[in-house]
């Protein structure tokens, strides 16, 4: 009986693993990063090594976000790791530049070094627009040596061309949120998109010819009243967001998923056929985030994550072989948000 009862409870074990693998399959040999706090938008360096991100972890001193860089050959967690903003104000939307020593991020720290207030809590979900955001570039070391905006208003989710020769972010400049072009510089601002909507978190493809990003387009007037109303108290609700693609010049505008509820944090498969997303589409209860691929179509719909109820912000890197992103996976029942890399697997 006992050999039978070990048997089962092999066969049993052996069942979930394998079920779960399947679940995960492209996701090999996961490892966390992160241990503790929230931490997300982890963006590799153009040469695969490292990354920048942004954290809040409270044990790091923190009182909200600010951005930190990883050398992915020391993850050693005992390190901490080197914080590249200023600790002032609150950051977002860190990014490496071609020549992997600068990082472009967006910071407050000009309109006020304290942390901005948070969105108020009113039972709605909703993100701050926070006009004192700007973007800037800084070494590893910390030193800012440009500011590539200063207009009136928000700028900030910028993201770098993998040919190295743009940037592209999101600005409320003309009173919507849409997103910009540049020339590496800050020289050569272009809007690309002009329909109300938030349109943001914008990537380039792999071959720099194309955008994907997030966008809430209303439907009805009381939908764009509520916005507007929302946008001017510098305020979102980012809960009805599907997937967009265009030209770097905003034209071929081509709306990829048609899910509804939030569909967000895009980014292009390394082959450029396919992009990954997180959405909550498929769930009941509003807050479970998971990963997603479809193909640029539209077509072939495939979940790539399931486990815990938060997974975002993926990015591939460079090179194609690995996957970094967000998720509260392993967090011990608290409400920290870790960053997570995997080899990735067809």
């Amino acid at each position: 009986m006992l050999k039978k009862l070990l048997f089962l409870s092999f066969v049993t074990c052996c069942f979930h693993l394998t079920k779960a693998q399947q679940a995960e399959q492209h996701l090999k040999n996961l490892k966390q990063l992160t241990f503790g706090g929230d931490n997300a938008e982890a963006y590799w360096s153009f040469d695969n090594k490292k990354i920048s991100f942004q954290s809040n972890n409270k044990a790091w001193g923190l009182h909200c976000d600010q951005i930190f860089m990883m050398d992915l050959a020391h993850t050693d967690t005992a390190v901490h790791p080197k914080m590249i903003s200023t600790g002032l104000g609150r950051t977002t939307c860190s990014f490496y530049m071609p020549d992997n020593k600068h990082i472009l991020y967006a910071s407050t720290h000009l309109g006020n070094k304290d942390c901005p207030a948070e969105p108020p809590h009113t039972g709605r979900y909703l993100w701050a627009v926070y006009a004192d955001f700007d973007i800037f570039i800084a070494t590893e070391a910390g030193k800012i040596t440009k500011q590539l905006t200063n207009q009136k208003g928000y700028d900030a989710e910028a993201t770098v061309s993998p040919k190295g020769d743009k940037i592209v972010f999101t600005s409320t400049r003309n009173g919507d949120l849409d997103l910009y072009t540049m020339d590496i510089d800050g020289k050569n601002v272009k809007q690309i998109t002009f329909e109300l909507g938030y349109d943001g978190g914008a990537f380039f493809s792999p071959d720099g010819k194309k955008l994907v990003f997030r966008a809430s387009r209303m439907k009805t007037e009381e939908e764009k009243k509520d916005y507007i109303e929302l946008l001017a108290k510098g305020l979102v609700a980012p809960t009805n967001m599907e997937i967009y693609t265009c030209n770097i010049d905003g034209s071929d505008m081509k709306q990829i998923t048609n899910l509804g509820k939030a569909n967000w944090a895009p980014f292009y498969h390394p082959l450029g056929k396919k992009i990954i997303f997180s959405s909550n589409h498929h769930s009941t209860k509003g807050y479970d985030f998971q990963l997603f691929m479809i193909n640029v179509d539209g077509s072939g719909l495939e979940r790539i994550t399931n486990e815990s109820l938060f997974n975002a912000f993926p990015m591939f890197s460079p090179d194609g072989k690995k996957l970094i992103f967000s998720s509260n996976r392993n967090n011990g029942g608290t409400r920290d948000t870790n960053l997570f890399m995997a080899e990735w697997a067809e």
